[in-house]
């Protein structure tokens, strides 16, 4: 008896010890509601405003969520705070800021810790992945930032490779926008570089505030989610595409614009007076190209979407290929290793969470496509030619056609790749309807576009005789 009285004694004093180790941390029951979680979502993806009590999401200057009471039950945050004051904190110094840092939270022990660990990688991470349509690693990056009288976090953006959502809780005494330590968001400019504070937010005791972290300027994106199909904006998918572009150096995008904009887009080159004038000489080419200044005016708007930075952005997604100068490079992650080796080596702790400044002090460049808006008709061909060898190393063809429906490969009309030099064809892209096409090629890689032998849809009053499809063709540089 005297046994089983010391091991029920035993058992029950680790079941305390267990306790010890983790303190539940219950969340705000909004992340519980499931109409809110639609609705967030919904609002989100649309990129609109919406709030709902105590939650708040505002879209300018990008999108941004707002908490208030994150955590339910003053004890606990008020406990979480004793325990992290309690941690030790190592400076961060250098040109971008000044403060003091935790180790990274994944490992420690205190009740509390624990236990708003254990929710930010189980519910709020669960409800953050619904919330924004992508599948969030299991495991968060979370560390705790202490600052005093005169420290400082300038300008920086948060983007780290894999990072995909930024948060901070807030935990400080009653504050104001006077006392400094404001959330400063920032409109950018033509070249999405920061440009003004455009909203504060102030620092408030149990406070959450997130945003997702993207390379795709979020004043440009509008454009992107008014043209193009949903699928392609799911950062998950583009790395998708990006694998398999990686892997042949070419791919085709199905159903690339939405339906509406791509039927009033064919409409329009259809029935509309657009200026055309025919490309030569005849030893080289017979195709027509559009006037821009003839353009109709939703021909205008797709022109200026596959030539605007957001769209040299999303490429960069699809590609793995610096378009941009705010798209990863090689060099970037190199650098960024680096950095990360070097402060590991040190005794200041985990770097994971410091922000990186490299981005900030690139000099701005201009990103650079040639393009034209054609039209095909038949026996238009284009043919090879001693000066075609690109200028450029490496250079990446983009094709959009329109009103090609059923295109049968006997038709001719497709672009052939073939080597400097040589006969054998490397590639053959053939006319889809609102499929883009993408090729990257080097300078020694050379296309034509094959006679077309087929009388396609009907051409306006005037020129009934002949028949008529359309593409836009742009060629990108690094």
């Amino acid at each position: 008896m005297n046994c089983k009285r010391q091991r029920d004694s035993e058992n029950a004093e680790k079941g305390k010890k267990r306790n010890k180790r983790e303190e539940r941390a219950e969340l705000s029951a909004l992340l519980e509601d499931e109409d809110v979680k639609r609705e967030v979502k919904e609002s989100w993806s649309q990129r609109a405003q919406y709030s709902h009590g105590d939650l708040e999401l505002d879209c300018h200057p990008f999108p941004h969520l707002l908490i208030r009471n994150f955590i339910q039950g003053d004890s606990f945050t008020e406990n979480l705070q004793r325990e992290l004051l309690d941690l030790n904190f190592h400076e961060k110094s250098n040109d971008l800021y000044k403060f003091n840092q935790s180790d990274d939270l994944k490992k420690r022990k205190e009740p509390h810790i624990t236990g708003l660990r254990a929710a930010l990688f189980g519910l709020f991470r669960s409800w953050l992945g619904e919330v924004l349509g992508v599948e969030l690693e299991p495991i968060v990056d979370v560390s705790c930032a202490k600052y005093q009288y005169t420290d400082v976090l300038l300008c920086h953006d948060d983007e780290l490779e894999g990072r995909r959502v930024a948060f901070i809780l807030y935990l400080v005494p009653p504050w104001e926008s006077s006392d400094g330590g404001t959330l400063d968001l920032f409109s950018t400019d033509d070249h999405f570089q920061p440009h003004s504070v455009v909203k504060s937010l102030v620092p408030s005791w149990n406070t959450l505030i997130l945003f997702e972290v993207s390379p795709i300027s979020f004043h440009q994106e509008t454009l992107l989610l008014e043209w193009l199909n949903p699928l392609y904006l799911d950062v998950d998918y583009q790395s998708q595409v990006q694998q398999e572009f990686e892997d042949s150096s070419e791919i085709q995008l199905k159903n690339f614009l939405k339906e509406e904009k791509f039927k009033e887009v064919s409409e329009a080159l259809r029935l509309t007076d657009v200026q055309w004038t025919k490309q030569g000489p005849p030893n080289r080419r017979c195709y027509e190209v559009a006037s821009l200044e003839s353009f109709p005016q939703c021909v205008s708007a797709c022109w200026e979407l596959l030539c605007s930075e957001a769209f040299f952005l999303l490429l960069s997604n699809f590609t793995g290929l610096r378009l941009h100068y705010l798209s990863p490079s090689d060099e970037d992650e190199e650098e960024e290793k680096d950095q990360e080796d070097e402060e590991e080596g040190e005794a200041t702790g985990s770097s994971g969470d410091t922000p990186s400044a490299n981005k900030n002090n690139k000099e701005p460049s201009t990103p650079v496509c040639v393009g034209e808006l054609r039209r095909w008709a038949h026996g238009d061909y284009t043919l090879l030619h001693d000066g075609d060898a690109s200028k450029a190393e490496y250079a990446l063809d983009l094709l959009l056609p329109l009103s090609c429906p059923d295109w049968q490969t006997e038709f001719g009309g497709f672009t052939s790749y073939i080597a400097n030099e040589e006969d054998e064809e490397l590639l053959m892209v053939y006319p889809e309807e609102n499929s883009l096409a993408l090729v990257y090629r080097d300078k020694e890689t050379l296309k034509f576009v094959k006679h077309i032998n087929h009388r396609s849809s009907t051409l306006p009053i005037g020129d009934s005789c002949r028949r008529a499809v359309y593409d836009f063709s742009f060629v990108y540089y690094e």
